[in-house]
C-alpha cells in the first residue's frame, strides 16, 4: 500500500494539536482570518483543510493558492475581487494562503484591507514557515497558531505507528532512525517510511532495512568509532572515520548517530533507572553492546573511563564545527586528535 503517499493517507485526522480550533468549530464561534506558523512538514495546511471541513465548507468553495508564486498586487486583487462572490454550497468560502510570507509589501497592502473587514461568509488561513515576515499589521489582524515540531520520541511513534497500520513491524532502534531521518517533521519521516516500504521484502522492518533504503550510515561504522575510543585507540578512531567516509556515509548524520551512541552509554552507565527505557529505545542487541562499552577502562586505572563526559564534549564541539568544515571528516578527526593527543600506553 505505500503507491499512494503515506502522509496524505495518514496526515492529522484530529485538531490534537490545535484543540481551541477544534472547540471553536464545533461552537460555531469561526474567526475571520487565522494564521499557522511552523518548520515544514507540521501539517499546517492539512488541518487548514480539516478546519475547513468541520465549518462545513465543501471542495467547491475552498481555495488554496500558493503565495510564493501567486505573490504580485494583480494576484491578490483578483483575490479580493473574488471574495466577495456568495460561496456555491456551503456555510463559508474558505482560502488557504500557503507560503504566506512570500507575498511582497505592496501585496500585502493591497490585502490588508480585504483581511481587515472580508465579507461574513469568508475564511482566510495563512500558513508560513517564516512568521518574523509576515507583517505585525497582519498578525494582529489574525488569530495566530504556532505549530510546535514534535520531539524524536514522538516521530517514532507516529512511524511504528502507521508501520502497524500498513501491516509492517517497526523495531524500536529502526523507528529512531526514522525519526532521527525525519529530522523534527512528520512528512520527512513519513517519506523516509514510504521508501523503506518500497524496498522491503518481508513484514518485519529493522533497523538494518532502515540502513539500506535510506543510505544512513551502518551501524557497525558506528560501533567501530564507539569501540576505538573506548579503547583508547587513536588510530582505529581515525581509520573509523575515514572509512565512513569513504563509504559515502553523510558525516553529519554519522556525528548525529556517535553522538547518540555517547549519550546511551554514559546513561547506561551513570543513571541505572533508565536502563529498562533505553533497552526499549535501543533494542536488545545495541544496549548489550553499549552496556559494555560503558564499563570499558582505559590502561590500568578503573577510574579513568574510556568514554566520558569529556568525549562527549569533543564530539559536541564537531558537531559546531562540522556546519563550516570544508572537508565533513576534519572536526570528528579533530575530536579524535583532542581527546588522545598521544596514544593511550597498553
Amino acid at each position: 500500500m505505500a503507491h499512494q503517499s503515506l502522509y496524505r493517507t495518514h496526515r492529522p485526522a484530529t485538531f490534537a494539536v490545535t484543540r481551541p480550533l477544534e472547540e471553536a468549530a464545533k461552537a460555531k464561534k469561526i474567526g475571520h482570518a487565522y494564521l499557522f506558523a511552523g518548520s515544514r512538514g507540521l501539517g499546517k495546511t492539512s488541518v487548514a483543510r480539516i478546519f475547513a471541513d468541520a465549518i462545513g465548507c465543501k471542495e467547491n468553495d475552498l481555495h488554496e493558492i500558493d503565495a510564493a508564486s501567486n505573490n504580485s498586487v494583480d494576484a491578490m486583487r483578483a483575490l479580493t475581487e473574488g471574495v466577495y462572490t456568495l460561496p456555491f454550497e456551503s456555510p463559508y468560502k474558505v482560502y488557504i494562503l500557503d507560503e504566506a510570507h512570500m507575498l511582497s509589501k505592496s501585496a500585502w497592502n493591497a490585502f490588508l484591507k480585504t483581511l481587515e473587514e472580508p465579507p461574513a461568509h469568508v475564511v482566510f488561513i495563512l500558513a508560513t514557515t517564516e512568521l518574523d515576515k509576515v507583517p505585525e499589521t497582519v498578525q494582529s489582524r489574525c488569530q495566530v497558531f504556532e505549530f510546535k515540531k514534535p520531539s524524536r520520541r514522538g516521530l517514532a511513534e507516529v512511524a511504528t505507528a502507521v508501520a502497524k497500520k500498513e501491516g509492517y513491524t517497526l523495531a524500536p532502534d529502526a523507528a529512531e532512525l526514522i525519526a532521527m531521518l525525519g529530522d523534527g517533521s512528520y512528512r520527512d519521516a513519513l517519506s523516509v517510511l514510504q521508501k523503506i516500504f518500497a524496498g522491503a521484502d518481508e513484514k518485519k522492518l529493522s533497523r538494518e532495512g532502515v540502513e539500506k533504503a535510506t543510505g544512513a550510515p551502518r551501524q557497525e561504522q558506528v560501533h567501530a568509532l564507539i569501540n576505538a575510543l573506548a579503547n583508547g585507540e587513536r588510530g582505529p578512531a581515525l581509520s573509523a572515520i575515514e572509512r565512513a567516509g569513504k563509504s559515502g556515509a553523510d558525516m553529519k548524520l554519522f556525528l548525529e548517530l556517535v553522538l547518540e551512541a555517547l549519550r546511551a552509554t554514559l546513561l547506561i552507565r551513570y543513571a541505572p533507572e533508565l536502563r529498562a527505557s533505553l533497552e526499549t529505545e535501543l533494542g536488545t542487541d545495541e544496549f548489550s553492546m553499549l552496556e559494555k562499552l560503558s564499563k570499558a577502562h582505559v590502561g590500568r586505572s578503573t577510574s579513568n573511563m574510556g568514554i566520558t563526559h569529556a568525549t562527549m564534549l569533543a564530539f559536541l564541539t564537531a558537531a559546531e564545527r562540522i556546519r563550516y568544515a570544508p572537508i565533513p571528516a576534519i572536526p570528528l578527526e579533530l575530536a579524535v586528535l583532542e581527546l588522545f593527543p598521544e596514544e593511550a600506553t597498553k
